[in-house]
């Protein structure tokens, strides 16, 4: 299975695919999988702006918004997992993972998916030591403080992570797992990045959780992005002889080194995302005690019967064939020519997130108060609605010359203490 990496894509999703699709002409094969490690950009419209955490210079409507309508659909299959520049309400829409598009998976907060006979995980957002006991308090419409901590890694998802057992091929996360620098050729990064050298020394470049995760889960593959540059390493674990082959990436633009692409030993296709039977037992274990104030999740509460719920979900699953519900648009897509008025409900329940909970035998809860944790009445949010007023908006799409993008090559085998590049 030939699979493509992608560090940062702020929003670029034309360009990203272009350069894709460029490879496999010249190369005359086909892209499996793509995969991307954060600051996905998930844009719907002009309100999903007011919940990205990025300076107003850099508030552009970039190319998701014609994947979310349908005027494109990305040619490859696409999972993403989420960083510290995303359309966070729309994100939070699909806390437990789900199209963000047609072909466009979200893996959630953390999720687990099989992807053919491969097993995909991630974890979203980025470390901060405040914020990582809390639960999720934040809501839509953010304020200056939720509109960063929305993004902050807790420990409630960590923690589901923690839980499984069986093995992983590929966990991607956004910032880099601390002390992985010890793994690779940190002289020649501290050259090209001068100011990480104290943070590395200090032991505090990276993710604390990911650390953690990276020790415990093993996974054959870990990919990164978040500090915008090209890093690899290879982490022997213990005695057993597992390698964990790590590559960081950068975000996409000319000359940037954002996109590679591996290939990974696999079943025949046809290729295809499916629920993962784990993880779901896992999250419908944990569900009890998901913390959505600032309190802090109590983990002694969670019934802890993995296996008899990892039973109770097969049967579930088996009926849908593991395949997860439809996209559906909970909101008006973006138009360069008409312009949103009227209002849209905050906090909008996704119909994917609603069917996965009943499947589950769980409860919604995404819409709880952050005070009390009680669930708060949100309206339902009619979809394409007439009622626009037009106005001038401008797309902003920012073409990539063919001859700027660096050569795509794979990444070598680890042998002995050779680090790959």
């Amino acid at each position: 299975m030939k699979i493509a990496i992608e560090g940062c894509m702020h929003g670029d999703l034309d360009n990203v695919y272009k350069t894709i699709q460029h490879h496999e002409q010249i190369h005359n094969t086909k892209v499996d999988l793509l995969l991307c490690c954060g600051d996905f950009q998930a844009v719907r419209n002009e309100k999903d702006m007011d919940s990205l955490s990025v300076p107003i210079k850099y508030r552009e409507m970039k190319s998701f918004w014609k994947y979310y309508s349908g005027q494109e659909v990305a040619p490859v299959p696409t999972i993403f997992i989420g960083g510290n520049h995303e359309a966070s309400n729309y994100l939070w829409e699909l806390y437990y993972g789900g199209w963000a598009a047609t072909n466009i998976y979200f893996l959630g907060y953390a999720g687990v998916v099989k992807f053919g006979n491969l097993r995909i995980g991630g974890l979203s957002g980025i470390y901060k030591g405040r914020d990582y006991r809390s639960g999720h308090y934040e809501r839509p419409p953010y304020n200056q403080s939720t509109i960063k901590s929305v993004y902050h890694v807790r420990e409630y998802d960590v923690h589901k992570l923690m839980q499984l057992e069986e093995p992983l091929d590929i966990f991607l996360s956004h910032d880099w797992p601390v002390g992985i620098t010890d793994y690779g050729d940190a002289r020649t990064l501290i050259q090209q990045k001068p100011f990480f050298q104290e943070e590395i020394e200090a032991k505090t470049l990276g993710s604390k959780p990911a650390a953690q995760l990276l020790e415990k889960l093993k996974p054959r593959y870990w990919f990164s992005a978040h500090l915008h540059c090209k890093f690899a390493a290879a982490v022997q674990h213990g005695n057993d002889g597992s390698v964990t082959k790590f590559l960081a990436l950068d975000k996409c633009g000319p000359g940037k080194k954002f996109l590679q692409i591996i290939d990974i030993e696999s079943e025949p296709g046809p290729f295809e995302v499916l629920y993962d039977e784990e993880w779901l037992a896992i999250t419908r274990e944990f569900n009890s005690v998901f913390p959505l104030t600032q309190r802090p999740a109590s983990f002694s509460s969670a019934a802890m019967d993995i296996q008899e719920s990892r039973e109770w979900v097969r049967k579930k699953l088996e009926e849908r064939q593991f395949k997860p519900f439809e996209m559906v648009k909970t909101v008006p897509a973006y138009n360069p020519s008409q312009r949103i008025f009227d209002p849209i409900p905050e906090i909008p329940q996704n119909p994917q997130t609603v069917s996965l909970l009943e499947l589950l035998g769980l409860p919604y809860l995404l819409d709880s108060s952050p005070v009390t944790g009680e669930r708060t009445a949100i309206p339902a949010s009619p979809v394409g609605t007439d009622a626009m007023c037009i106005a001038e908006f401008q797309t902003y799409s920012e073409e990539i010359p063919i001859d700027d993008i660096d050569e795509i090559e794979d990444i070598p085998e680890v042998e002995g203490d050779n680090i790959p590049h």
